[in-house]
Protein backbone atom coordinates (compact mmCIF):
# COMPACT_ATOMS: atom_id res chain seq x y z
CA UNK A 1 0.00 0.00 0.00
CA UNK A 2 2.71 2.51 0.75
CA UNK A 3 4.62 1.15 -2.49
CA UNK A 4 1.35 2.62 -4.09
CA UNK A 5 1.03 5.37 -2.29
CA UNK A 6 4.82 6.51 -3.37
CA UNK A 7 4.35 5.86 -7.14
CA UNK A 8 1.13 8.03 -7.02
CA UNK A 9 2.95 10.99 -5.16
CA UNK A 10 5.52 10.18 -7.84
CA UNK A 11 3.59 10.72 -11.20
CA UNK A 12 1.52 13.06 -9.59
CA UNK A 13 4.36 15.33 -9.37
CA UNK A 14 5.41 14.41 -12.40
CA UNK A 15 3.14 15.37 -15.28
CA UNK A 16 5.52 14.48 -18.07
CA UNK A 17 6.03 10.86 -16.84
CA UNK A 18 2.32 10.43 -16.61
CA UNK A 19 1.93 11.29 -19.98
CA UNK A 20 4.36 9.42 -21.17
CA UNK A 21 3.09 6.54 -19.36
CA UNK A 22 -0.28 6.51 -20.76
CA UNK A 23 0.84 7.10 -24.13
CA UNK A 24 2.99 4.39 -24.49
CA UNK A 25 0.90 1.51 -24.80
CA UNK A 26 -1.30 3.24 -27.59
CA UNK A 27 1.59 4.25 -29.41
CA UNK A 28 3.63 0.53 -29.33
CA UNK A 29 0.23 -0.78 -30.87
CA UNK A 30 0.51 2.02 -33.71
CA UNK A 31 4.11 1.78 -34.35
CA UNK A 32 3.67 -2.23 -34.47
CA UNK A 33 0.28 -2.83 -36.25
CA UNK A 34 -0.14 0.01 -38.13
CA UNK A 35 3.17 1.61 -39.15
CA UNK A 36 4.80 -2.25 -38.72
CA UNK A 37 2.18 -3.43 -41.18
CA UNK A 38 2.98 -0.17 -43.47
CA UNK A 39 6.55 -1.33 -43.81
CA UNK A 40 5.66 -5.21 -44.79
CA UNK A 41 3.95 -3.79 -47.14
CA UNK A 42 6.85 -1.42 -48.80
CA UNK A 43 9.13 -4.11 -48.29
CA UNK A 44 7.30 -7.12 -50.37
CA UNK A 45 6.17 -4.59 -53.31
CA UNK A 46 10.24 -5.22 -53.97
CA UNK A 47 10.04 -8.84 -54.38
CA UNK A 48 9.01 -10.78 -57.47
CA UNK A 49 6.53 -13.78 -58.65
CA UNK A 50 7.74 -17.21 -59.69
CA UNK A 51 5.48 -16.83 -63.21
CA UNK A 52 4.96 -20.70 -63.06
CA UNK A 53 4.26 -21.21 -59.77
CA UNK A 54 3.17 -17.77 -58.50
CA UNK A 55 5.50 -18.41 -55.16
CA UNK A 56 6.86 -15.15 -54.02
CA UNK A 57 10.36 -14.73 -54.64
CA UNK A 58 11.90 -12.82 -52.06
CA UNK A 59 14.61 -11.06 -54.11
CA UNK A 60 15.17 -7.13 -54.23
CA UNK A 61 13.43 -6.19 -57.74
CA UNK A 62 11.98 -2.96 -58.64
CA UNK A 63 10.18 -4.14 -61.56
CA UNK A 64 6.79 -4.03 -60.08
CA UNK A 65 6.78 -0.21 -59.90
CA UNK A 66 8.80 0.12 -63.77
CA UNK A 67 5.14 -1.70 -64.57
CA UNK A 68 2.81 0.22 -62.84
CA UNK A 69 4.39 3.43 -64.52
CA UNK A 70 5.02 2.01 -67.91
CA UNK A 71 2.02 -0.52 -68.55
CA UNK A 72 -0.87 1.59 -69.90
CA UNK A 73 -3.61 -0.09 -67.79
CA UNK A 74 -2.00 0.61 -64.66
CA UNK A 75 -1.31 4.55 -65.56
CA UNK A 76 -4.83 4.34 -66.15
CA UNK A 77 -6.21 3.09 -63.42
CA UNK A 78 -4.12 5.20 -61.00
CA UNK A 79 -5.24 8.43 -62.74
CA UNK A 80 -8.75 7.21 -62.73
CA UNK A 81 -8.44 6.31 -58.89
CA UNK A 82 -7.82 9.58 -58.02
CA UNK A 83 -9.96 11.50 -60.26
CA UNK A 84 -13.00 9.02 -58.81
CA UNK A 85 -11.57 10.85 -55.11
CA UNK A 86 -11.53 14.11 -56.30
CA UNK A 87 -14.72 13.99 -58.11
CA UNK A 88 -16.50 12.54 -54.75
CA UNK A 89 -14.86 15.18 -53.07
CA UNK A 90 -16.34 17.87 -55.01
CA UNK A 91 -19.54 16.70 -55.03
CA UNK A 92 -19.33 16.37 -51.30
CA UNK A 93 -18.45 20.10 -50.74
CA UNK A 94 -21.36 21.31 -53.07
CA UNK A 95 -23.84 19.01 -51.64
CA UNK A 96 -22.44 19.78 -47.86
CA UNK A 97 -22.40 23.17 -48.05
CA UNK A 98 -26.00 24.46 -47.95
CA UNK A 99 -27.37 21.26 -46.16
CA UNK A 100 -24.47 22.41 -43.61
CA UNK A 101 -25.78 26.10 -43.37
CA UNK A 102 -29.15 25.56 -43.12
CA UNK A 103 -28.16 23.49 -40.17
CA UNK A 104 -25.87 25.33 -38.64
CA UNK A 105 -27.73 29.11 -39.67
CA UNK A 106 -31.36 28.59 -40.44
CA UNK A 107 -32.76 26.19 -38.96
CA UNK A 108 -33.97 26.94 -35.30
CA UNK A 109 -32.12 25.83 -32.40
CA UNK A 110 -34.25 23.25 -31.45
CA UNK A 111 -34.21 21.58 -34.07
CA UNK A 112 -30.52 21.37 -35.09
CA UNK A 113 -29.23 18.57 -32.54
CA UNK A 114 -32.20 16.73 -34.69
CA UNK A 115 -30.66 17.77 -37.89
CA UNK A 116 -27.49 16.70 -36.48
CA UNK A 117 -28.45 13.03 -35.88
CA UNK A 118 -30.21 12.87 -39.04
CA UNK A 119 -27.16 13.18 -40.80
CA UNK A 120 -25.32 10.98 -38.71
CA UNK A 121 -28.23 8.18 -39.09
CA UNK A 122 -26.65 6.61 -42.54
CA UNK A 123 -23.64 6.29 -40.62
CA UNK A 124 -25.45 3.11 -38.65
CA UNK A 125 -26.42 1.90 -41.34
CA UNK A 126 -24.23 -0.96 -43.22
CA UNK A 127 -21.79 -0.52 -45.65
CA UNK A 128 -23.41 -3.43 -47.74
CA UNK A 129 -26.59 -2.35 -47.16
CA UNK A 130 -26.34 1.18 -48.31
CA UNK A 131 -24.02 0.22 -51.83
CA UNK A 132 -26.58 -2.79 -52.78
CA UNK A 133 -29.84 -0.28 -52.36
CA UNK A 134 -27.38 1.83 -54.67
CA UNK A 135 -27.45 -0.86 -56.77
CA UNK A 136 -31.38 -1.45 -56.89
CA UNK A 137 -31.92 2.32 -57.28
CA UNK A 138 -29.19 2.42 -60.63
CA UNK A 139 -30.63 -0.95 -62.35
CA UNK A 140 -32.33 -0.95 -65.12
CA UNK A 141 -36.25 -0.32 -64.26
CA UNK A 142 -35.23 1.08 -61.27
CA UNK A 143 -35.68 4.48 -58.68
CA UNK A 144 -33.47 6.22 -61.56
CA UNK A 145 -35.10 5.44 -64.67
CA UNK A 146 -38.64 5.61 -62.97
CA UNK A 147 -37.70 9.39 -62.07
CA UNK A 148 -36.23 10.25 -64.92
CA UNK A 149 -38.11 8.85 -67.71
CA UNK A 150 -40.14 11.57 -68.12
CA UNK A 151 -37.36 13.51 -68.77
CA UNK A 152 -36.70 11.37 -71.84
CA UNK A 153 -33.38 9.67 -70.68
CA UNK A 154 -32.80 7.25 -68.20
CA UNK A 155 -30.61 6.54 -64.60
CA UNK A 156 -26.37 5.90 -65.33
CA UNK A 157 -26.85 2.47 -65.21
CA UNK A 158 -23.79 0.63 -63.41
CA UNK A 159 -20.36 2.12 -64.31
CA UNK A 160 -18.00 4.99 -63.53
CA UNK A 161 -20.71 7.27 -62.57
CA UNK A 162 -22.72 4.59 -60.51
CA UNK A 163 -19.66 4.27 -58.38
CA UNK A 164 -19.45 8.44 -58.05
CA UNK A 165 -22.88 9.20 -56.89
CA UNK A 166 -22.65 5.65 -54.72
CA UNK A 167 -19.39 7.03 -52.66
CA UNK A 168 -20.40 10.82 -52.55
CA UNK A 169 -23.94 9.06 -50.59
CA UNK A 170 -21.67 6.59 -48.99
CA UNK A 171 -18.98 9.28 -47.62
CA UNK A 172 -21.11 13.13 -47.81
CA UNK A 173 -21.99 12.77 -43.54
CA UNK A 174 -17.91 13.31 -43.03
CA UNK A 175 -17.96 16.39 -44.98
CA UNK A 176 -21.00 17.61 -43.72
CA UNK A 177 -20.06 17.71 -40.07
CA UNK A 178 -16.40 19.44 -40.33
CA UNK A 179 -18.66 22.49 -42.19
CA UNK A 180 -21.84 22.62 -39.92
CA UNK A 181 -19.40 23.08 -36.90
CA UNK A 182 -17.70 25.65 -38.82
CA UNK A 183 -20.56 27.48 -39.64
CA UNK A 184 -21.99 27.42 -36.09
CA UNK A 185 -18.71 29.14 -34.83
CA UNK A 186 -18.79 32.00 -37.39
CA UNK A 187 -19.60 35.01 -35.53
CA UNK A 188 -22.96 36.25 -36.69
CA UNK A 189 -21.38 39.82 -36.45
CA UNK A 190 -19.14 39.49 -38.84
CA UNK A 191 -22.13 38.93 -41.01
CA UNK A 192 -23.91 41.73 -39.85
CA UNK A 193 -20.53 44.09 -40.54
CA UNK A 194 -20.41 42.75 -44.32
CA UNK A 195 -24.23 43.71 -44.91
CA UNK A 196 -23.46 47.01 -43.19
CA UNK A 197 -20.84 47.80 -45.63
CA UNK A 198 -23.21 47.63 -48.44
CA UNK A 199 -21.76 43.58 -48.96
CA UNK A 200 -24.40 41.31 -50.93
CA UNK A 201 -24.66 37.87 -50.55
CA UNK A 202 -22.35 36.39 -52.52
CA UNK A 203 -19.30 39.21 -51.40
CA UNK A 204 -20.34 38.60 -47.94
CA UNK A 205 -20.24 34.54 -48.77
CA UNK A 206 -17.15 34.79 -51.15
CA UNK A 207 -15.02 37.06 -48.54
CA UNK A 208 -16.21 36.27 -45.23
CA UNK A 209 -17.85 32.74 -45.07
CA UNK A 210 -15.85 30.91 -47.43
CA UNK A 211 -12.51 31.53 -46.14
CA UNK A 212 -13.28 30.84 -42.35
CA UNK A 213 -14.88 27.78 -43.63
CA UNK A 214 -12.76 26.75 -45.77
CA UNK A 215 -10.46 24.91 -43.73
CA UNK A 216 -13.24 22.99 -42.93
CA UNK A 217 -14.10 21.94 -45.72
CA UNK A 218 -10.10 20.61 -46.87
CA UNK A 219 -10.40 18.76 -43.35
CA UNK A 220 -13.56 17.34 -44.40
CA UNK A 221 -12.15 16.52 -47.93
CA UNK A 222 -9.65 14.39 -45.93
CA UNK A 223 -11.70 11.38 -45.34
CA UNK A 224 -13.85 11.77 -48.38
CA UNK A 225 -10.79 11.68 -50.95
CA UNK A 226 -8.85 9.05 -48.33
CA UNK A 227 -11.85 6.60 -48.40
CA UNK A 228 -12.98 6.94 -52.23
CA UNK A 229 -9.61 6.48 -53.25
CA UNK A 230 -9.19 2.78 -51.23
CA UNK A 231 -12.63 1.55 -51.72
CA UNK A 232 -12.88 -1.17 -53.55
CA UNK A 233 -16.59 -3.21 -52.72
CA UNK A 234 -18.41 -0.27 -54.23
CA UNK A 235 -17.08 -0.32 -57.42
CA UNK A 236 -17.17 -4.01 -57.52
CA UNK A 237 -20.82 -3.73 -56.90
CA UNK A 238 -22.08 -0.72 -58.86
CA UNK A 239 -19.13 0.10 -60.49
CA UNK A 240 -19.60 -2.59 -63.71
CA UNK A 241 -16.58 -2.91 -65.44
CA UNK A 242 -14.50 -0.17 -63.92
CA UNK A 243 -11.55 -0.84 -62.66
CA UNK A 244 -9.98 0.93 -59.60
CA UNK A 245 -6.58 0.85 -57.69
CA UNK A 246 -8.61 -1.34 -54.54
CA UNK A 247 -10.14 -3.48 -57.08
CA UNK A 248 -6.36 -4.51 -58.86
CA UNK A 249 -4.97 -5.14 -55.21
CA UNK A 250 -7.66 -7.27 -54.23
CA UNK A 251 -7.40 -9.35 -57.65
CA UNK A 252 -3.89 -9.51 -57.42
CA UNK A 253 -3.17 -10.77 -53.60
CA UNK A 254 -3.68 -14.30 -54.89
CA UNK A 255 -1.69 -13.94 -57.98
CA UNK A 256 1.10 -11.76 -57.43
CA UNK A 257 1.23 -10.28 -54.30
CA UNK A 258 4.43 -7.98 -54.93
CA UNK A 259 2.38 -6.16 -57.72
CA UNK A 260 -0.64 -5.71 -55.27
CA UNK A 261 1.59 -4.35 -52.19
CA UNK A 262 3.37 -2.47 -55.69
CA UNK A 263 0.04 -1.03 -55.98
CA UNK A 264 -1.09 -0.73 -52.22
CA UNK A 265 2.14 2.17 -51.80
CA UNK A 266 0.21 4.15 -54.69
CA UNK A 267 -2.52 5.19 -52.41
CA UNK A 268 -0.51 5.73 -49.64
CA UNK A 269 2.03 7.95 -51.07
CA UNK A 270 -1.13 9.90 -52.75
CA UNK A 271 -2.88 10.52 -49.38
CA UNK A 272 0.33 11.54 -47.83
CA UNK A 273 1.07 13.69 -50.29
CA UNK A 274 -2.68 15.21 -50.14
CA UNK A 275 -2.15 15.72 -46.51
CA UNK A 276 0.52 17.61 -46.51
CA UNK A 277 -0.93 20.04 -49.87
CA UNK A 278 -4.02 19.86 -46.92
CA UNK A 279 -2.09 20.72 -44.16
CA UNK A 280 -1.35 24.17 -45.67
CA UNK A 281 -4.45 24.96 -45.58
CA UNK A 282 -4.93 24.38 -41.62
CA UNK A 283 -7.32 21.09 -42.57
CA UNK A 284 -5.51 18.93 -39.85
CA UNK A 285 -5.99 21.70 -36.97
CA UNK A 286 -10.12 21.24 -38.07
CA UNK A 287 -10.50 17.65 -37.88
Amino acid sequence: MALITRTAGALHRRPRLRLTLLLTAPLLWLAVLYLGSLSVLFVSAFWTTNSFTSEVVKVWSTDNFHELFTVPVFRQVILRSVGVALAVTALCAVIAFPLAFYTARIAKPKWRPLLVVAILTPLWASYLVKVYAWRLILSEGGLADWMLKPFGTGGPGYGLTAAVLTLTYLWLPYMILPIHTALEQLPANLLDASADLGAKGWRTFRSVVLPMVLPSVAAGSVFTFSLSLGDYITVQIVGGKTQLIGNLVYSNIELNLPMAAALGTVPVVVIVLYLLAMRRTGALSSL
